[in-house]
C-alpha cells in the first residue's frame, strides 16, 4: 500500500533547473522525516537531502549544498527537490524515501531519471 511516485525528471542542459516531486501515500508522511536518494549509473544510492517531518530543518550533502533545495507540503503528502545549477555529475535516477529510524526505509519507488547533458 506504500507508494512513492517520483516525477519531474528529464533531460536538462548543464546549469539548468529541474523540480522533482514525490507524492506519497500509505504511511504517515507528515510525521516522518524524508529524503532524496539519487542513484548514478553504476553507483549505489546516495543520500543528498533530508527534511524533518514539519519541514523546519534540512540537511544536504556537500555535493548539492547551495544548488538543491528540499521541501515538503504535508497537506498534499508531497515532497519536492528543486535542483538548480545542474551538473553532469548530477545525472542519476532520483528516489525519495523516509529517514531510517525506528522503522526501516520504505520500498523503493520507480524513481525519476535526471540527465544533465549538452
Amino acid at each position: 500500500q506504500v507508494q512513492l511516485v517520483e516525477s519531474g525528471g528529464g533531460l536538462v542542459q548543464p546549469g539548468g533547473p529541474l523540480r522533482l516531486s514525490c507524492p506519497a501515500s500509505g504511511f504517515p508522511f507528515s510525521r516522518w522525516s524524508m529524503t532524496w536518494y539519487p542513484q548514478a549509473p553504476g553507483k549505489e544510492r546516495e543520500l543528498v537531502a533530508v527534511i524533518t517531518s514539519a519541514g523546519g530543518s534540512t540537511n544536504y550533502a556537500d555535493s548539492v549544498k547551495g544548488r538543491f533545495t528540499i521541501s515538503r507540503d504535508n497537506a498534499k503528502n508531497t515532497m519536492y527537490l528543486q535542483m538548480n545549477s545542474l551538473k553532469p555529475e548530477d545525472t542519476a535516477v532520483y528516489y525519495c524515501n523516509k529517514v531510517a529510524g525506528v522503522t526501516a526505509l520504505l520500498p523503493w519507488g520507480q524513481g525519476t531519471q535526471v540527465t544533465v547533458s549538452s
